[in-house]
C-alpha cells in the first residue's frame, strides 16, 4: 500500500485534493499547522498528524503549500526522507527556478498540475458544468519527471490522476515545458488579456454603456471568436472582423510578445514566483 504525505492539507488546494486521495486506494497522511486548515479538515472529516509523523514511511510527500515555503519545506521533508521516495510539487515555478534540493539525487521529484475543466464540453450535469475548477467537472492534466527513475513516472501519475480525477487526458511534458504553460501561457498570457477584457467592461461603463449589455455583449462574441480560432466552429468572421484585427493588434499587442514564453523570461517569473514574499 502506496503512504502518501499531504503537507498543507487544509489549504484551498490541500484540503480538495486530500479528499480526492481519501477516496482512492492510497494510504494518506494529512498535515495541517494553521488552524484555519486544521479546522477544514476537521469539517471533513479527516484526522491531521505531526508532520515528522506523517513523513515517517511515507512514499510520496505532496507539497500543497504556496510557491514560496515550496523550498523550505521540500528541504524540511527531504532531511526526513531515505533514497528512493517521491517528493510531488504541483507547480513548476519553484522547481523550475531551482528551488528543490540539489544535494538529493536519490529522491524523486515529480510534477503535476490540472489543466481545469475545458471552456468547449459536452456536459449535462449541471454541477459539472458549474465547476470551473475541476475535481467534479472531467479535466486533463500534465506531469513531468524531474528526477528519479523512469520507474516512478507511473506511480507519480496515478497520483495526480487521484487528486485531480476525474481525468480526462494525462499529458507528460517536461518541467521546463510546464513552466512555459504557466505561468508562461495561462497567466503571462491568458491572464492579461483577461484583465484587459475586465477592465474594458468598466471603460465602457464609464463611457455609459449599460454594464450589463457590455458584459453580455463581450461574452457572447467571445464564444463565437473562440469556437472560430480553436476549431469548434468555421472560421469564418467578416471581412470589416478581419482588417480590424490587422489594425487594432499593433496598438494593443507588442510585435514581439512571443518572447513572454522564451525560457529565459520564464525562469525570469519563476524566480519572481518563487521569491515574491521573501523579497517584498
Amino acid at each position: 500500500m502506496t503512504t502518501i504525505a499531504v503537507l498543507g492539507a487544509g489549504g484551498k488546494m490541500g484540503l480538495r485534493i486530500t479528499r480526492k486521495l481519501q477516496a482512492s486506494p492510497f494510504t494518506v497522511r494529512a498535515v495541517e499547522i494553521a488552524d484555519a486548515g486544521r479546522q477544514r479538515l476537521a469539517e471533513a472529516g479527516i484526522d491531521t498528524v505531526d508532520q515528522d509523523a506523517a513523513l515517517d514511511g511515507a512514499d510520496v510527500v505532496v507539497l500543497a503549500v504556496p510557491d514560496t515555503v515550496i523550498g523550505a519545506l521540500a528541504r524540511a521533508a527531504a532531511d526526513k526522507l531515505p533514497a528512493g521516495k517521491m517528493l510531488l510539487v504541483m507547480d513548476a515555478a519553484a522547481p523550475f527556478a531551482g528551488a528543490l534540493p540539489e544535494d538529493r539525487p536519490d529522491l524523486t521529484y515529480f510534477l503535476g498540475h490540472p489543466c481545469h475543466p475545458p471552456l468547449f464540453n459536452e456536459l449535462t450535469d449541471m454541477d459539472q458544468r458549474k465547476d470551473y475548477h475541476g475535481g467534479v467537472a472531467p479535466q486533463s492534466i500534465v506531469c513531468a519527471l524531474m528526477q528519479g527513475p523512469e520507474a516512478h513516472y507511473a506511480l507519480g501519475e496515478e497520483v495526480c490522476r487521484a487528486m485531480w480525477s476525474p481525468i480526462m487526458n494525462a499529458y507528460r511534458v517536461t518541467v521546463e515545458q510546464m513552466a512555459i504553460l504557466e505561468p508562461g501561457l495561462s497567466e503571462m498570457v491568458a491572464l492579461p488579456f483577461v484583465d484587459i477584457m475586465s477592465k474594458a467592461i468598466d471603460e465602457c461603463a464609464a463611457r455609459g454603456v449599460p454594464r450589463e449589455a457590455a458584459f453580455d455583449f463581450l461574452i457572447g462574441h467571445l464564444n463565437v471568436e473562440l469556437a472560430m480560432w480553436f476549431g469548434y466552429s468555421p472560421r469564418v468572421p467578416s471581412d470589416a472582423a478581419e482588417r480590424l484585427l490587422r489594425w487594432a493588434t499593433p496598438q494593443i499587442v507588442k510585435d514581439d510578445w512571443p518572447k513572454v514564453l522564451d525560457p529565459t523570461l520564464i525562469m525570469q517569473a519563476c524566480k519572481l514566483i518563487a521569491q515574491e514574499r521573501a523579497s517584498s
